[in-house]
């Protein structure tokens, strides 16, 4: 079983033309594909470019109405999930659940109840930036912004989405935000899609300090597939994945490891080409010494202790 913490699957979908399904694509993530690569959960993104659309959040809720119709016209294989009970109902049933996410906190607009809309519309995890400052915090897009940390509206929604039971994803965020949330959520939060920047000295990747304090908190990074987070090669090898999840381990443990890909948001130049070939990671993760039970933990155990911890 496989639990992926991040696509951006269905704000492809949403540009392409009509017919154009979650069904079966020519994309990274698919249900087929999900299917042959033993999928538990995927997370899917709404991911919104709030310098291209002149309304974000109405961007974000035409992308989720897509979102809803996939599920709607899947609904004998897809079911959405909003915890770890319903999760575990549609594993019963022999659905794949659907996570609903949001990448860029600049949809809510600066207003807590935008927030608790979405909460209520099924999303259960919020990347509070992408790659342009909001009213939350700042980017880690490059390092100009890294001292900054969040905004007092940004610290209100760390409360805020700890009351309501929704994770907060600090992939994208700077690392004065990172270090933020850390002292501010009194729940587990997470980075999504994220790797270890001794391994490649990207902004977007954790240092090993974050990535203790992230074990500390009962958080999990998940191991995102882009080429420029993994390495020097303008393909994402397998070989650099095994050098980050090494490193992340060193650093934080076992517990603290996930997968989240960035399948879609990513250049299609994988080593991994798409969720029916997750096989492969596993297999080298087998052969560089990982056990059966921490490869477990990796794939979905981690982050199924997080869904159970904080989502509601």
């Amino acid at each position: 079983m496989l639990i992926d913490l991040h696509c951006d699957t269905i704000s492809v979908l949403l540009k392409k033309d009509k017919d154009s399904e979650l069904k079966k694509n020519n994309l990274c993530v698919d249900i087929e594909k999900l299917r042959q690569g033993e999928s538990l959960a995927q997370f899917f993104a709404l991911f919104v470019n709030k310098e291209k659309v002149e309304d974000p959040f109405e961007y974000a809720m035409i992308m989720l109405d897509k979102f809803y119709q996939e599920v709607a016209a899947n609904a004998s294989e897809l079911a959405i999930a909003r915890n770890y009970n319903e999760m575990m109902a549609n594993k019963a049933k022999g659905k794949i659940s659907a996570f609903l996410t949001i990448e860029e906190g600049g949809v809510i607009k600066g207003k807590l109840e935008n927030l608790r809309n979405f909460y209520r519309l099924g999303v259960r995890l919020m990347t509070l930036t992408w790659n342009y400052p909001n009213e939350i915090g700042y980017p880690n897009f490059d390092w100009k912004y890294q001292e900054q940390g969040l905004t007092a509206f940004g610290k209100e929604v760390v409360a805020e989405m700890n009351r309501l039971g929704m994770i907060i994803d600090v992939s994208h965020l700077s690392d004065q935000g990172f270090y933020d949330v850390a002292s501010l959520s009194t729940q587990p939060f997470i980075a999504s899609h994220s790797n270890s920047r001794a391994m490649t000295n990207h902004p977007r990747n954790l240092t090993d300090d974050m990535i203790r304090i992230l074990a500390e908190k009962g958080g999990v990074i998940g191991l995102n597939f882009a080429a420029s987070f993994l390495g020097s090669s303008e393909t994402s090898q397998i070989g650099d994945m095994i050098r980050h999840v090494k490193q992340i381990y060193q650093a934080g443990g076992i517990e603290v490891l996930a997968i989240g890909t960035d399948f879609d948001g990513t250049a299609p130049n994988l080593d991994i080409m798409h969720a029916g070939e997750m096989n492969h990671l596993r297999d080298a993760l087998a052969k560089n010494g990982f056990t059966t039970s921490e490869i477990d933990k990796i794939w979905y155990k981690n982050s199924g202790r997080v869904i159970k911890e904080v989502c509601r």
